[in-house]
């Protein structure tokens, strides 16, 4: 809980303040007091709007605490961050972010694909709107036989739906902090405080290696490779 709102009409609201009803430790918490002409989910919404000022500020020093945090980590370069897409999404798989952070204007589309010719799923792609006019993007590297679109949703959409899967928290910002800028700016708008330290470079090598050992084990007896395939770390489109 970061605040409490008392609304009500005439004197009611100051009345419960004052009353032995109201405990003394959400006293402390009220952030402000306003006048409402209605009762119920009317009035509710009345008093959500006379103090939408007050609580922004709130859900801004929040969002402040917390990037600033993660700066702190990336300052002190203790390795356990992360950000732009490609090494958050490997930190997730890691199960290492207990942070998940995300702007919430964020303008990355999350494409599901599979092989128009085989049926076989692809690794999904992450893109921006400027990719996507990309037609590269949708073919098989290997084959150039067409992709097709099995489903296509904001990454924004997709985690908030999905975060929970890798058993972190999500956090949306914004980016009007002087933080939130530079997280949109020179972070891609997206990264995590992780768990433990993690090196990217050794999950990029270990992903390496077992696409080699897959290529390796899908090769018929005369050393040709079969149709399946797999998209490499270029392929996030980042």
């Amino acid at each position: 809980m970061q605040g409490i709102v008392l609304a009500g009409s005439a004197d009611f609201k100051a009345e419960l303040a004052r009353s032995d009803l109201f405990d003394p430790r959400l006293l402390k918490a009220v952030i402000k007091t306003v006048d409402v002409s209605y009762g119920g989910e009317n009035g509710f919404n009345q008093a959500v709007e006379l103090s939408a000022d007050t609580l922004g500020s709130v859900k801004l020093v929040k969002e402040k605490k917390l990037l600033q945090k993660y700066m702190d980590e990336i300052s002190q370069d203790t390795g356990r961050y992360c950000f732009m897409v490609e090494d958050t999404l490997k930190a997730l798989d890691q199960g290492a972010v207990e942070n998940l952070i995300i702007w919430e204007n964020l303008e990355i589309v999350r494409y599901e694909l599979k092989d128009s010719a085989s049926g076989a799923p692809c690794e999904p792609l992450y893109l921006t709107s400027e990719q996507e006019k990309n037609d590269a993007y949708f073919k098989n590297p290997e084959t150039g036989v067409e992709l097709e679109v099995v489903s296509k949703e904001p990454l924004v959409e997709w985690m908030a739906i999905h975060y929970k899967d890798y058993g972190c928290n999500l956090d949306f910002v914004t980016d009007k902090s002087g933080e939130g800028t530079q997280f949109v700016k020179g972070f891609g708008g997206i990264g995590g405080i992780l768990r433990w330290k993690l090196d990217f470079s050794l999950l990029s090598e270990d992903a390496n290696k077992l696409d080699l050992e897959g290529d390796d084990s899908d090769s018929d007896e005369d050393g040709n490779a079969s149709d399946d395939y797999g998209f490499d770390d270029g392929d996030f489109g980042f």
